[in-house]
């Protein structure tokens, strides 16, 4: 059996927009969980995502007060780190991995020592930079869905969402841009130029 999971991150509302684009909830009707990688902001966005299909989110540091924000509260769907086992797949789930490895100290491994005690996912999905991102480092496929309302940090626009595929023990991820119509594959050999 295929679990496909709607992939989601850097939402910021109200900040870049007091509402989720109606296409996210479109495009993500039918999938088996929804998990979110930090920076949501305001926790309503959780409640009308958990409508669509059970959730996990990582804390960001947007929920932490950063930029002067409220800081939000405990909430039983949010953690700084999440490990889920789901289809015989590992997936790690957490707002921040330094995909960008500068040795000895910002590392895909470092980062797995400290939220996952060590002992690697097969999938780490996470947030942070709202730069869509597939690559499989270190034998982990690690997986940024890039953000729905700023993507690359730019003015608020159309960004992008995720989904993972798990099937036998087989993980795959894909990302798709938001369009006035729905959704559309991205295409990493010409990606989309954001308004800045």
């Amino acid at each position: 059996m295929t679990l496909r999971i709607g992939l989601i991150a850097d939402t910021h509302v109200p900040e870049a927009r007091k509402e989720l684009w109606p296409q996210v909830f479109d495009a993500f009707k039918g999938v088996d969980y929804i998990f979110h990688g930090g920076d949501v902001h305001e926790f309503r966005v959780l409640d009308e995502l958990e409508q669509i299909a059970p959730l996990y989110c990582a804390r960001g540091n947007g929920e932490d007060g950063s930029g002067g924000r409220p800081i939000q509260p405990e909430d039983k769907r949010v953690k700084e780190a999440w490990k889920i086992e789901l289809e015989e797949v590992c997936i790690g789930l957490t707002h921040y991995i330094p995909t960008e490895q500068r040795p000895p100290d910002f590392t895909v491994q470092r980062w797995v020592d400290r939220y996952f005690d060590g002992e690697s996912p097969d999938v780490i999905v996470f947030g942070d930079t709202h730069t869509e991102f597939i690559e499989e480092i270190d034998g982990i496929l690690c997986v940024n869905p890039g953000s729905p309302t700023y993507p690359h940090n730019y003015d608020t626009q159309f960004g992008t969402i995720g989904f993972l595929e798990l099937d036998a023990g087989k993980a795959t991820a894909s990302v798709w841009c938001i369009n006035e119509q729905g959704i559309e594959p991205y295409d990493w050999e010409n990606p989309p130029k954001w308004k800045i």
